[in-house]
């Protein structure tokens, strides 16, 4: 029992510094590419910075991410939205998209990052075209958590439902009117508008999570060429 409870706690702890890693970096590049782009509020906001405390959301960063981890589904999550002046961003509401793809992407790239490193070192092995691990070798577990995490990531930020990434961009290629319209109420709510997906469609989105992750991962292995 106690063996199982310490191992439990280590993939506890190994979720929320893959979560803390990934979403600081997935923030900061929200932030990078904004300074870039002309608006250097992220950067007066302190949020170019590798400090946890400065983009922690503690439901959507620590809690979600954990719970979904023990509940054995696809683990995705958030974190504390870096502040954007879009009146100083270049290229107006593309610039904004620009801003938003920045961290999913991330994320994205974080993934294959952690799956070239498990290929190459042998944590993953490919077999029949899945990419397989050992649950009882802890980096080789470690490793494939780098990989759906951020792929869990970046695939629930991509939903074009405000506040999420996903949105921006789809501000940018909505026509003027009723879609922009109704995209601004939603955003009003904000992150009520998250709980209340995650609480009322929770089995669509895990069915969504899991099939786009399967798929991203079919990809990575032909990549390698395995």
């Amino acid at each position: 029992m106690s063996g199982d409870l310490g191992q439990t706690l280590l993939y506890i702890f190994s979720v929320f510094i893959i979560t803390l890693f990934s979403m600081i970096l997935h923030e900061l590049m929200h932030g990078f590419v904004a300074l870039k782009l002309g608006d250097d509020t992220a950067k007066h906001s302190g949020r170019l910075t590798l400090n946890p405390l400065k983009h922690i959301d503690p439901f959507m960063t620590i809690i979600v991410p954990i719970i979904l981890a023990l509940m054995g589904g696809p683990i995705f999550g958030g974190a504390k939205p870096v502040p954007i002046n879009t009146r100083k961003l270049k290229h107006g509401e593309w610039g904004f998209a620009l801003v938003a793809i920045a961290g999913p992407l991330t994320n994205f790239l974080l993934a294959l990052a952690f799956f070239l490193v498990g290929f190459w070192t042998g944590l993953i092995t490919i077999e029949g075209g899945d990419a397989l691990y050992s649950s009882a070798n802890f980096w080789s577990v470690f490793v494939m958590l780098g990989i759906t995490v951020n792929l869990g990531f970046m695939l629930f930020n991509i939903i074009p439902i405000p506040p999420l990434d996903g949105s921006r961009v789809l501000y940018a290629i909505a026509p003027e009117g009723g879609v922009r319209r109704f995209m601004e109420q939603i955003e009003r709510y904000g992150i009520i508008v998250i709980y209340f997906c995650l609480l009322f469609f929770g089995t669509a989105l895990s069915f969504y999570m899991s099939g786009a992750t399967q798929a991203i991962m079919s990809l990575f292995v032909k990549l390698v060429g395995a």
